[in-house]
């Protein structure tokens, strides 16, 4: 009897010893996953916001240009023999319009350059006003800032000059290089210059000689043409030649729409305010109702000829109808 109670003590006890040892591993189990379930749960969206981060970079790298974007060998191409008119055209989507402006400003004058046009306007695309109460008006807008610039840089510039701006670019639309061959027509000046020249020591020679007051005339107003045409030649000639050591660059930036909102007073509800009340305004409709309905009488009175032909000749009708009765 003692060895079977002394048994189930034991076996009391054992249970019980096993099943708080079950209990405390469940404990620490429960305790290490929800540890690790803030650092399983940051995981993924740590990874997601890698993956954007990751993602919008790419997309940012893909769609700004490289230099080899801008990079043309009728902006390069040099001969001996040859002048050329060099002539660059470029779109492209920038941050903003303003400080992408003034930094290719700035890379301009780096280059030696200058610049001769500078253009920047927004161009508002869509309205909407939507009134907020107490008087006021909210104005949504949406708009585009555009620039325009014309720069000049050396002939020689244009090509670094182009690869310093690529990094204010972000999407580059539209460009286009143009190398015009400028040697026959410089030539053209040339010679038109001399021409002139010699044309005027000519007659420079004939005013010397003599001859009757008429012919020297003539010919000093011929040597002042001459002088002119001279003139003109030479401007056109250093015009050309400074087209040649000066490239010309037009550049069209633009950068994503932007929203403006502005409060304004709203204009109707002013005047629906500020007008008379309901009193006011239903005293006035009788006050014009009364106006109104004296007049119709007065313009029947008025008609007093009409209503008194038309009763003589009721009565005269009603005095046929008893006689004939």
């Amino acid at each position: 009897m003692k060895s079977s109670t002394s048994f189930r003590i034991a076996f009391v006890v054992a249970l019980g010893a096993t099943l708080l040892a079950c209990a405390k591993q469940e404990s620490r189990n429960q305790a290490s996953m929800e540890a690790a379930s803030p650092a399983a749960a940051a995981a993924p969206v740590a990874d997601t916001a890698a993956e954007a981060a990751g993602g919008g970079l790419a997309r940012t790298r893909s769609e700004a240009p490289d230099e080899t974007q801008l990079t043309s060998s009728a902006a390069t191409y040099t001969d001996a023999q040859r002048k050329f008119i060099r002539t660059a055209q470029a779109n492209f989507r920038v941050q903003d319009v303003y400080q992408a402006a003034l930094a290719i400003e700035d890379a301009v004058a780096a280059q030696g350059g200058f610049v001769t046009g500078n253009e920047i306007a927004a161009d508002v695309q869509n309205t909407t006003r939507q009134s907020i109460g107490g008087g006021k008006l909210v104005e949504l807008a949406e708009y585009t800032v555009r620039g325009e610039l014309t720069v000049r840089v050396p002939s020689d510039k244009t090509q670094p000059f182009l690869r310093s701006i690529a990094k204010y670019m972000e999407f580059l639309d539209r460009r286009n290089f143009a190398a015009a061959d400028a040697q026959f027509e410089l030539l053209r000046q040339q010679l038109a210059y001399q021409r002139n020249q010699e044309a005027q020591q000519e007659l420079g020679q004939a005013k010397d000689e003599g001859g009757k007051l008429g012919q020297k005339a003539t010919v000093i107003s011929a040597r002042n043409e001459a002088k002119s045409s001279r003139d003109e030649a030479l401007i056109a000639q250093k015009e050309f030649e400074d087209r040649v050591e000066f490239a010309t660059l037009n550049l069209s930036l633009y950068q994503l729409p932007k929203l403006r909102r502005t409060e304004m007073t709203d204009m109707e509800a002013a005047v629906r305010d500020s007008g008379p009340g309901f009193f006011s305004r239903l005293g006035d409709s009788l006050s014009a109702g009364w106006f109104g309905l004296l007049e119709v009488v007065l313009v029947l009175i008025h008609l007093w000829p009409l209503w008194l032909a038309l009763t003589l000749g009721w009565l005269a009708l009603r005095a046929l109808r008893r006689k004939r009765a």
